[in-house]
């Protein structure tokens, strides 16, 4: 008995990680894009259309290798056929006739059939179209998950971005407080005006919708994250990324020179893959003009009876078997097929036309990025100035304003001017790293 507790103790404390690591709910940025590759709604789906694609392709491959098929039919013949038959083979007088009935009422057929496509045109064109499709599917998921990559991050910084106003607006919420607070003391023994009494109860007034809103914001961001990971939208996720730390790691300018490859760029991909299929559809239209060849031979079986009795032993069969091939041969048709090729060729000189329009379409995006990234990072170092600048002009009116130095007016346009500023930091952060995820996207790196 001491021995199954002692057993039981372990089991216990060897279940608490396990479980722990079961329901792991702190994730880092590159730990939270992980784990939606593999979660995420769409990337799921994305992945069994990719699944679905190459069963499709040996569906199409199938079509064309042996086929069997077996069939059984059975008849009774209710009220059965009769014919007349000369009189002399039953002795009867010349010139007369007798009826009988024709064969038995019930009959029971069964037949193998084995089919084999010889030649057919449009089966070649179908099998090398296959891996064209395929490719469409892998390029499809490619794109959910550069798609879910860029919402992930774009969420996690969002998440972030929230928590840090949170935190903000808390601290000036007591430093509000506080002026609030000591003005108050001030005019209540005459030493002070009302009107520095309202200018800081309006500026806490606002400060405090703020954080309540970023409150409300933080939660919302969160189960936006959740959804984008494919998780239950009340999880406690945890964010173990510092915005600052993670901004400051996403500046790299030497991603600037990076070369596009432009075969790796999905949108790229995605047309050239059209242009495949075009191709092959051209191909198909074309190949319709060819002949067909099939052959097929079956082998089966009749009996026949007055009652069912079919599955007795001794049941005497008739075997029989055929040997056949078929060759169709398209000789008119009107014009239709020259018509259905000309119009798989103008598809497949458009596709041509939009190949090259996307090249240029994505160079003009790569410089567009680089140029949004550099202005993030531009702006991000201008507003990290301007934060500190604004703290000091704050810092200074507060010591100002306790002196007697400067109204409260010019203490609320000083915080104003400060709280502005702060917003701005925060979000410039988060526009460096959505403006690197989107130029990494373009260069698929």
């Amino acid at each position: 008995m001491r021995t199954i507790i002692k057993l039981s103790i372990l089991l216990l404390f060897w279940s608490v990680p396990l479980s722990a690591q079961e329901t792991k709910t702190s994730f880092s940025l590159d730990e939270a894009i992980a784990y939606a590759l593999e979660h995420n709604y769409q990337s799921i789906n994305a992945s069994r259309d990719l699944v679905d694609a190459q069963k499709q392709k040996w569906e199409t491959i199938a079509s064309g290798l042996p086929q069997i098929d077996g069939s059984v039919s059975y008849q009774n013949q209710i009220k059965q056929q009769v014919v007349q038959l000369p009189g002399e083979i039953a002795g009867q007088p010349p010139g007369t006739f007798f009826e009988t009935p024709l064969g038995q009422p019930q009959q029971v057929t069964a037949t193998g059939t084995l089919r084999q496509q010889i030649f057919d045109g449009s089966y070649i064109v179908g099998v090398q179209a296959t891996k064209a499709f395929v490719q469409f599917s892998k390029n499809n998921k490619e794109k959910t998950d550069l798609d879910v990559t860029r919402s992930v991050v774009e969420a996690y910084g969002n998440v972030l971005l929230a928590q840090e106003s949170v935190a903000i607006f808390e601290k000036n919420t007591a430093t509000l407080e506080k002026n609030l607070y000591e003005t108050k003391k001030i005019f209540e023994n005459g030493l002070g005006d009302e009107e520095s009494v309202d200018q800081l109860q309006i500026t806490l007034s606002s400060v405090d919708n703020q954080l309540k809103n970023a409150r409300r914001l933080e939660k919302i961001t969160l189960q936006m994250l959740n959804l984008m990971m494919g998780i239950p939208l009340d999880n406690p996720t945890q964010l173990t990324e510092n915005l600052d730390a993670l901004t400051q790691r996403k500046i790299d300018y030497g991603l600037l020179d990076t070369q596009l490859v432009m075969e790796e760029n999905i949108d790229y991909k995605t047309v050239f893959n059209l242009n495949e299929q075009r191709f092959f559809e051209l191909k198909l239209a074309k190949s319709r003009a060819l002949p067909t060849l099939n052959a097929f031979i079956n082998y089966g079986g009749n009996s026949f009876s007055d009652q069912f009795n079919f599955l007795s032993q001794g049941q005497q069969w008739f075997g029989f078997s055929t040997f056949g091939v078929d060759l169709n041969i398209p000789i008119f048709s009107s014009l239709g097929r020259s018509a259905s090729t000309q119009r798989a060729k103008i598809a497949y000189e458009k596709a041509k036309t939009q190949l090259t329009e996307t090249q240029e379409q994505v160079r003009l995006q790569l410089e567009n990025a680089k140029s949004d990234y550099i202005l993030a990072i531009e702006e991000y170092q201008t507003s990290k100035d301007n934060l500190e600048l604004a703290e000091r002009i704050e810092n200074k009116n507060q010591i100002k304003y306790s002196e007697g130095l400067a109204t409260s007016f010019e203490l609320r346009q000083a915080q104003t001017q400060l709280y502005d500023t702060q917003q701005e930091y925060l979000q410039s952060m988060v526009d460096v790293i959505n403006r690197k995820t989107d130029l990494e996207i373009i260069l698929n790196k």
